[in-house]
C-alpha cells in the first residue's frame, strides 16, 4: 500500500492519497475542497483511480472536498452511520472495510472529538484524523465532543496497536508531519499512557477554547459533502 501526505495551509489539514500499487485503485482520505483541483490532478498524473472519498468526520475547520472530487473523478464518498450526513454514497460502521486492489483500509470507530468519528487502518499504519494528533489529541469541547470517550478510544484502541505503527494525524499545527504509537504512548503530554482517564478529562474540560473559525460555514456544508445542493443516496458496507 502506498501512502501520499498531502497538506491545506489555510486548515492546516492532512489529506491522504493511499493506492494499491498492483490495481492502481486509489483512496483520498480527507479531502479539503480548496484543494480539489490539486488532488485530482495528482490521480490522473500518477494514473490512478480514485475510488472511494473518506471523511475521519464531519470537520468542523475546513470544508471537503469529496463531492468535488465525486464529480470529477466519479469517486464513492464514505463517511461513518452517525455522520448524520444524506451526501454519502456508503455509510460504514465499526470493523467494516473498503478494498482497493487485493488490499483494504479498515474501519475503527473512535468517537470522542465527534460522536461519529473513525481511524482507518492499514497494515503498520493508522489514519488518524482528529483523535490522536502529535504530541496532542484532538478537542472535544463542541460538535457531539466528549472527552471520557477520547480518552478511551486513545488508550484502549489505537494504543492497542504496535508501538511501531505509524501514526498520520489529520492536522498539525507545527511542522509535524508523522509519529508513532510508542511515540505518542510514551512522550505525549497530553494523552500519553501516563496520564489518568480523571486527570484527561479534568485537563480537557479546563480549556477554553474559541470554536473552529469556520464552524458555521463548514458543519452545514460537510453534510452536503462541500456541494451547494445535497446528493442523496448511500449504502452500507458490510465486512
Amino acid at each position: 500500500m502506498r501512502v501520499r501526505q498531502l497538506f491545506d495551509s489555510g486548515s492546516s489539514t492532512y489529506s491522504y492519497l493511499v493506492w494499491d500499487n498492483d490495481s492502481r485503485e486509489a483512496a483520498l482520505i480527507d479531502p479539503v475542497q480548496e484543494q480539489a483541483g490539486r488532488d485530482a490532478g495528482l490521480v490522473r498524473e500518477l494514473g490512478l483511480t480514485l475510488k472511494y472519498t473518506l471523511e475521519t468526520h464531519v470537520h468542523g475547520d475546513h470544508v471537503t472536498g469529496s463531492g468535488y472530487l465525486r464529480q470529477a473523478l466519479n469517486s464513492i464518498v464514505i463517511a461513518h452511520e452517525n455522520s448524520r450526513t444524506k451526501c454519502a454514497d456508503v455509510l460504514v460502521r465499526d470493523g467494516d472495510f473498503i478494498p482497493l486492489g487485493h488490499q483494504r483500509i479498515n474501519i475503527l470507530f473512535t468517537p470522542g472529538h465527534t460522536d461519529n468519528h473513525v481511524c482507518l487502518t492499514i497494515p503498520g499504519a493508522i489514519f488518524t484524523g482528529d483523535s490522536l494528533l502529535i504530541g496532542s489529541c484532538g478537542r472535544t469541547d463542541h460538535h457531539s465532543g466528549d472527552a471520557g470517550a477520547q480518552y478511551d478510544s486513545i488508550t484502549e484502541k489505537l494504543f492497542a496497536f504496535p508501538d511501531g505503527t505509524l501514526v498520520y494525524p489529520g492536522h498539525d499545527y507545527h511542522g509535524m508531519t508523522c509519529s508513532t504509537i510508542g511515540e505518542e504512548k510514551t512522550h505525549n503530554p497530553q494523552i500519553g499512557a501516563h496520564v489518568s482517564r480523571e486527570a484527561f478529562i479534568d485537563a480537557v474540560s479546563s480549556i477554553k477554547l474559541d470554536p473552529p473559525q469556520r464552524l458555521l460555514e463548514a458543519l452545514p456544508a460537510n453534510l452536503r459533502c462541500g456541494m451547494p445542493t445535497h446528493h442523496a443516496g448511500h449504502s452500507t458496507v458490510t465486512s
